[in-house]
């Protein structure tokens, strides 16, 4: 089965990277018409999915990443709109050179290919791979969670049809609708048809895809994201800012897991947290020599400072000042978002230059590290990674690049 998805993938993804930018962006277009026409079928889905996820005890936060309503249709809408005004990143023609033989050179941005993703709970990201996928000029093979595959197949169906109502091959993207770990396994070893594979969901599932896959992986990360307090902070920006980025939404990569907090912060600041903690019941897994700040925390382990907990829990450590808050960070973070609250302008720049993370703020949340917000319509995921990409997986992220030699005759001596 899987193989056969491969062959029409791949198939496939020659027509796509024939298709003009106009073309590509009719599909686009249609998509989101189909989303309006179809979104009670998506909610009808989306329905079924969060009654089997209560009844297998799906976390609260989990299910807020399962759920679909009108306004996060909305939201996808919005987000072909985005995508449709972004810049076309095929057929780029850069650093063209003449060589003293004559010969042009140049590096052209191509597509990947075949992309595959295998995701958990969340079904908005069958609506943002896709719409990248097809502005990218990459076929797509969908591998979602058993949480959320009727809201998948929903979604799945709709962009197919739309690809189809246009006259192109529904196959630009494929849903695999079987949620058995052979499925994934299978996936991972499509060689030969599959040129990019991207997990993106929790920390077991990223280390799976990673130590089992045979084909090219683009590994997205966990998210140990840690806001630091520095002592010379305005307080009412720093819990503004721990608020957010801990309780706007806790199942997330990009909120805050682990709080640091510089020995000479004034008692106001703890003063203020203890209600962000009592607000949202937030459960504060706390070093030794911090239990006595906030009440009803429990003392934390060598692992609740690894942890990405995706729920009402964060760890919380006192730091002596900017230079043990970056080893810290250097010991327990995933390289995903770290932000430094702060009004020394020395402190600032020590942290955005060695903190080495994909993300590094200066007195705002991490809750942006997300494509959308950064102006790319959407993403594949945030890679963790170094190499090839860094950062929210946009549509320059999603392509590769080809030499192209023009001569006249030339021939090697």
């Amino acid at each position: 089965m899987l193989i056969d998805i491969g062959k029409r993938a791949k198939a496939a993804s020659y027509a796509l990277a024939d298709l003009s930018t106009n073309a590509k962006n009719e599909i686009l277009l249609k998509i989101k018409e189909n989303l309006d026409n179809f979104r009670d079928e998506i909610k009808n889905a989306n329905k079924k999915d969060m009654d089997s996820g209560r009844e297998s005890g799906l976390t609260d936060a989990l299910l807020d990443r399962l759920f679909i309503d009108d306004s996060r249709i909305d939201s996808m809408k919005d987000s072909i709109d985005v995508v449709l005004d972004l810049k076309d990143p095929i057929g780029n023609i850069s650093e063209m050179n003449k060589l003293p033989n004559g010969l042009l050179i140049g590096k052209k941005s191509v597509p990947m290919g075949v992309i595959g993703i295998i995701y958990e709970a969340r079904p908005n990201v069958t609506l943002d791979t896709s719409i990248l996928c097809l502005k990218s000029s990459n076929a797509l093979i969908l591998r979602g969670g058993k949480e959320a595959i009727n809201t998948n197949i929903a979604i799945a169906g709709i962009i197919r049809k739309s690809i189809e109502d246009l006259g192109h091959n529904p196959d630009f993207v494929q849903l695999i609708e079987d949620i058995s770990r052979d499925s994934s396994i299978a996936l991972m070893k499509l060689n030969g048809y599959l040129d990019l594979l991207i997990p993106r969901g929790s920390a077991n599932l990223i280390r799976s895809v990673v130590e089992n896959s045979t084909v090219p992986v683009l590994e997205t990360g966990s998210g140990n994201c840690h806001v630091y307090v520095e002592k010379s902070a305005d307080i009412d920006m720093a819990l503004d800012i721990v608020k957010n980025a801990k309780a706007q939404r806790t199942g997330v990569c990009n909120a805050m897991e682990s709080l640091l907090v510089d020995k000479g912060i004034s008692d106001e600041f703890y003063k203020g947290l203890q209600k962000i903690v009592d607000e949202f019941n937030i459960k504060v897994h706390s070093q030794k020599e911090a239990l006595e700040f906030i009440k009803g925390s429990v003392e934390a382990t060598e692992e609740d400072y690894y942890a990405e907990y995706l729920d009402f829990e964060f760890s919380l450590k006192i730091v002596d000042d900017v230079d043990e808050a970056i080893e810290n960070i250097r010991q327990y973070s995933t390289g995903h978002s770290e932000v430094i609250v702060t009004e020394n302008y020395e402190a600032a720049m020590k942290f955005m230059e060695r903190v080495d993370s994909a993300c590094v703020y200066v007195n705002a949340s991490s809750r942006f590290t997300d494509g959308f917000e950064f102006g790319m319509g959407a993403e594949m995921g945030i890679s963790t990674q170094k190499l090839h990409a860094r950062g929210p997986i946009g549509l320059e992220q999603l392509t590769s690049t080809k030499f192209v030699i023009m001569g006249n005759g030339q021939i090697r001596k």
